[in-house]
């Protein structure tokens, strides 16, 4: 296990768990489904198989898991929140219909394009049957999927996406088993295409119109919504949808107007222009002879990752409540308004609903302390050039009045020397110890400035560049790919050790070859905050940090960058008040992940053996080295990919 040498130690007292949860906002982020125990650990706040709400320390989840020999990284999946989420979306809208005497009803389906995975749609369906909460499928393969799932009949399944003719069919056949089917048109040539099937097939289709918004959305996929949106129609191609389909005689089987203004909208008055814009064209459709009756609203709930409450892209100024109440008030007010009956509402919330269920947790392999650390800098060797003498002059008068100059100054004698070295006028250790020099500088400097109510706009980057590396087991591209593409902050944080101050400034290193394959930006309450505080990792200590609310796209767009798979899965629920482990998942062997880009792997055994044999046949091997290392070979490709203790 990893062992820092040479730190500087700190001795803080009166650190508490209090201290813990308001550093890493806890409470702020974490919607009441997770807090810090009195003894220092992150618990799950689960429901009991009595309806009792108990916590769960993450880190006695760990140890039991590892006692079973399921190593980290895991992917630990609480079911019990989806289960919360489901029931706080669907009773906030019963509430707010119920206080604004709305007329219609509420029927959210959720998109299974957040989170395809098995357990994860069969457990909201379950969760939902009481709501008629439905799906909502975006390709041909999710529609197979979802269409089996699909035993409630008032509950939507919602059919976006491209669609071929197989895709059609097998909605229309769908609806004429009873199924609750909609075919929403993305495109203005689908119409000709799905009228033809139902047709040949002797169905009327429900049917429903995308359309492109005016109104843009918000955050990272504003542009879902407006002219430069790739699906919808337009004002103009739904007015030329209308037309074929009153010369077609199938205006009637217009049931339901869809539109989306993009994921993670942080901004309510954003959603709420959206949606006015939507109610008129739904009342003028009406109007137009379309039965309707259904508004689609499609995603855009958002989660508060970062827990500011504020219209940043991480974060969201509305709750769930405020959402379904801004909802409900406009749609029932405008069609009032217009004498349109109350259509019924439909959500396509995915993020809202999954994120909260899942947490990453891995270990920490290695840690390389940040240059400078050195309590005693390194000694001149005997006929210092005049550079480096300089250089270490600037180390020995440096004060808290002189900072500013004694930075530049450091910085001018370290690109001296650099040059010197570069034009061979330096040797390779001269020029060593020089930036030794300059890192302990640094480091004094950063000790000063942290000391300091103001600090000097060239000095900032100097705390931002003293931070050590964790070195973590886990892929970023595998399990927080959004972090990586679009900057997402995902609450990040240690699950034990929450009684001692941090003292680290650290960012999380994967153990992908890839520079990329890092976590440096993290919530904080005031900007996007450059580095971690975590404990200074013990000799033999297994350091877990958790990575929350990743249960939303994570998994399904990982890639096997390095080809590093998929992590060990793991669902806990409450039972008498123990936690139970169920659905576990291995992960990806060496072999498995070898597999997805075409290798054999007795076709790689093969080929090994040949190899080893050809040693022993040069002498470089015996025959009982060329035993243990097919032993070797065999066993790694059964291994799990990621680091194993």
């Amino acid at each position: 296990m990893p062992h820092r040498k040479n730190t500087i130690k700190r001795k803080v007292h009166n650190w508490t768990t209090a201290d813990s949860t308001d550093l890493y906002a806890v409470e702020d982020w974490s919607n009441g489904y997770f807090n810090v125990s009195r003894n220092g650990e992150v618990n799950v706040v689960l429901r009991d198989s009595n309806g009792d709400r108990k916590p769960v320390s993450l880190r006695s989840i760990m140890d039991g898991l590892a006692d079973r020999g399921t190593d980290a990284p895991v992917l630990l999946r609480f079911n019990d929140l989806l289960q919360a989420r489901v029931e706080e979306l669907n009773e906030s809208f019963a509430k707010a219909i119920k206080e604004v005497d709305y007329k219609g009803v509420y029927r959210g389906v959720y998109p299974i394009k957040v989170n395809q995975q098995r357990q994860i749609v069969e457990e909201i369906v379950s969760c939902g049957k009481p709501y008629h909460y439905g799906l909502e499928a975006g390709s041909k393969p999710e529609l197979f999927a979802a269409m089996a799932q699909m035993t409630d009949p008032e509950a939507f399944l919602m059919c976006n996406g491209y669609k071929d003719d197989e895709y059609i069919d097998l909605a229309l056949m769908g609806q004429q088993m009873g199924l609750n089917i909609h075919l929403i048109l993305e495109m203005p040539n689908e119409l000709p295409a799905i009228l033809d099937r139902a047709e040949k097939l002797g169905i009327e289709p429900n049917l429903g119109i995308r359309v492109r918004l005016a109104a843009k959305g918000s955050g990272h996929w504003s542009e879902s919504a407006g002219d430069k949106s790739v699906f919808g129609l337009n004002a103009a191609q739904v007015i030329d949808a209308v037309d074929q389909l009153k010369a077609a005689g199938k205006l009637h089987c217009l049931k339901v107007l869809h539109y989306h203004q993009g994921s993670q909208i942080p901004n309510i008055s954003v959603i709420r222009e959206g949606l006015t814009e939507a109610v008129r064209i739904y009342v003028d459709l009406v109007r137009e002879g379309a039965p309707m009756g259904t508004l689609d609203m499609g995603g855009g709930l958002a989660v508060d990752y970062d827990g500011s409450q504020t219209n940043f892209h991480s974060s969201c100024n509305y709750s769930v409540a405020e959402y379904a109440r801004d909802v409900v008030e406009v749609v029932g007010e405008m069609c009032t308004k217009a004498g349109v009956p109350h259509p019924t509402l439909v959500t396509e919330s995915g993020r809202a609903v999954t994120a909260y269920h899942a947490v990453l947790v891995f270990n920490v392999l290695d840690v390389t302390s940040a240059p400078g650390r050195e309590s005693v800098p390194p000694a001149l060797p005997q006929g210092a050039s005049e550079t480096l003498r300089a250089l270490d002059e600037t180390r020995r008068i440096l004060t808290r009045k002189n900072i500013q100059e004694c930075y530049n100054d450091a910085n001018y004698y370290r690109d001296q020397l650099r040059m010197q070295f570069f034009y061979g006028n330096a040797s390779l250790r001269e020029r060593g110890i020089g930036e030794a020099i300059y890192w302990h500088i640094m480091g004094l400097i950063a000790q000063r400035i942290s000391e300091m109510s103001e600090i000097p706009e060239d000095l900032k980057e100097v705390s931002d560049n003293m931070v050590d590396f964790y070195y973590a087991n886990f892929s970023l591209f595998q399990s927080l790919p959004d972090s990586w593409a679009i900057d997402q902050l995902f609450p990040v944080m240690p699950i034990q050790r929450l009684c001692e101050r941090p003292t680290q400034k650290t960012v999380l290193v994967d153990i992908t070859c890839d520079c990329d394959g890092k976590v440096d930006k993290f919530i904080d309450r005031e900007d996007v905050a450059t580095s971690l505080p975590l404990h200074e990792v013990e000799p033999d200590e297994n350091y877990y940090i958790a990575a929350f609310l990743v249960g939303a796209y994570q998994e399904t767009l990982g890639d096997i960058h390095n080809l590093l798979g998929d992590t060990n899965v793991v669902s806990v629920h409450l039972e008498n008040g123990r936690p139970v482990f169920t659905n576990e998942e291995e992960g990806d062997s060496v072999a498995d992940v070898l597999s997805y880009v075409k290798y054999d792997s007795k076709d790689l055994v093969a080929k090994f053996r040949a190899i080893a044999e050809n040693a022993v046949n040069n002498g470089l091997l015996t025959p009982r080295q060329r035993r243990n290392a097919m032993e070797a070979y065999r066993n790694g490709l059964n291994g799990y990919t990621y680091y194993e203790l």
